[in-house]
């Protein structure tokens, strides 16, 4: 399927722009993301080895196994291929809490080592399997309590209650949740997605079996806790520290906080986005020094996989940037808001958001460029606006998401999780324009 969107992006790419006089604007479009490509996997090196790093640690000590287990009846009826006890369900959790919590830098390589995990089981590499098509409908469709780019620029832009989009982004991104799934679900049935069910003639570079593969993962989660005063004097005092850290700054009292104007939840939220990557920072080092772990070692370990992941998905991003920035600079996106305005219309989507909603599955920038004028042009405290908001935080960049995780594992074959993927950003955009209507409604 990613093959003819690609080539389809690039061809259409060719004709508009040879049609519209903007050949040059589409090349300029490809070579900026080439480059953009190799910024973002540069950028993401240093955040990935950290973040892996930490995963190790979490692993080793144990930590990931017990969040499965804890999670374990609703990931079960998620992802029933995958035995409970492996550690992808772990790293699944982390994954989606993270972007729950708006935690970008974080999500993005938990999410890459879940997807290693589930390429750990899986029987036939180069093809997504139904957990990882799965996987990525959570993740281009999950439910996000903090959508912190969007109130970011309606703070910038002077709007009296910024926050006020968190409640309609966490209603627009269950109803894309549930759809993305609900499709993944439903596609997984069809005989053109399906996985063929004879089984593979083992070979020299492929492991003969599933369980081979499993054993070869699985890691030692029975290292004898070690309840040392210092150990769990440390824990008492972190996690005091934190509670109070929360409390002030739900409060308004810690420095800097200002005067609390937001209702009690909302500050709820922030303290909890705001402290929670201090917290696994200090946390996953501690748990596993409590469980006897090696902490500096592992972290070191898990550490060396970063700039190889990061390296890997390279000529995945450079391949999908490159296409969606040469369709985009011929003027693609333009003439499919002129053909789509009519039906938009009928499904009460305002043409004023159809920029937005046509380039959130290819590009987080040019979408935040478009909400960005939206909240110019109307206002930042205009219904349009806070529609806008909801919008960046219900949906996902698609394309970009389906080639870093899939391109981290080398899967080639993604079945259907880009339909998947779509529908959910469908969802979340129509989700977005009708929670806010109903929220937000006109007066006078």
């Amino acid at each position: 399927m990613l093959n003819w969107i690609w080539l389809g992006l690039l061809l259409l790419g060719v004709l508009i722009g040879g049609f519209t006089g903007r050949l040059q604007a589409a090349l300029d479009g490809a070579f900026s993301g080439a480059s953009k490509s190799t910024e973002l996997a540069i950028g993401l090196v240093g955040v990935m080895t950290l973040w892996l790093g930490l995963m190790r640690l979490a692993e080793v000590s144990g930590l990931v196994q017990a969040l499965a287990k804890v999670l374990r009846p609703i990931l079960t009826r998620l992802f029933p291929e995958v035995p409970a006890s492996h550690p992808a369900m772990g790293s699944i959790v982390l994954n989606l809490a993270a972007n729950a919590l708006g935690l970008t830098n974080a999500a993005t390589p938990l999410g890459l080592r879940a997807m290693k995990d589930l390429e750990s089981l899986n029987p036939r590499p180069g093809t997504a399997t139904d957990a990882m098509c799965t996987f990525l409908a959570l993740n281009t469709g999950s439910v996000q309590l903090l959508p912190i780019s969007a109130i970011a620029v309606l703070t910038a832009a002077g709007a009296r209650s910024p926050t006020s989009i968190i409640g309609t982004t966490l209603l627009a991104t269950a109803c894309s949740s549930l759809v993305g799934l609900f499709v993944i679900k439903a596609l997984a049935k069809l005989p053109v997605f399906r996985v063929s069910a004879l089984p593979l003639e083992p070979s020299p570079d492929q492991p003969p079996s599933q369980e081979a593969k499993l054993t070869s993962v699985s890691l030692d989660t029975s290292l004898p806790l070690r309840p040392s005063s210092w150990a769990w004097g440390a824990s008492v005092i972190l996690g005091s520290c934190f509670c109070w850290f929360g409390w002030e700054l739900t409060t308004g009292r810690m420095a800097g906080a200002g005067v609390p104007t937001d209702p009690v939840w909302m500050r709820s939220l922030n303290a909890v986005s705001l402290l929670a990557v201090p917290f696994l920072l200090a946390f996953f080092p501690l748990f596993a020094a409590i469980r006897g772990v090696p902490v500096y070692e592992q972290f070191i370990e898990g550490a060396k996989e970063g700039f190889q992941t990061a390296i890997r998905i390279i000529p995945y991003l450079v391949a999908i940037l490159v296409a969606i920035g040469f369709f985009r600079g011929a003027g693609g996106i333009e003439i499919l808001g002129r053909a789509l305005a009519r039906p938009m219309a009928w499904v009460g989507f305002p043409t004023e958001l159809l920029p937005m909603a046509l380039l959130r599955p290819l590009t987080g920038s040019g979408t935040l460029a478009a909400f960005s004028e939206v909240v110019r042009v109307h206002g930042a405290d205009s219904l349009f606006a806070r529609m806008g908001g909801t919008l960046f935080g219900s949906t996902e960049t698609t394309f970009y998401v389906i080639a870093v995780y899939f391109g981290s594992v080398g899967v080639r074959r993604t079945r259907h999780a880009i339909w998947a993927g779509l529908a959910a950003d469908v969802a979340g955009a129509l989700a977005a324009v009708h929670v806010c209507r109903w929220m937000f409604p006109p007066t006078g």
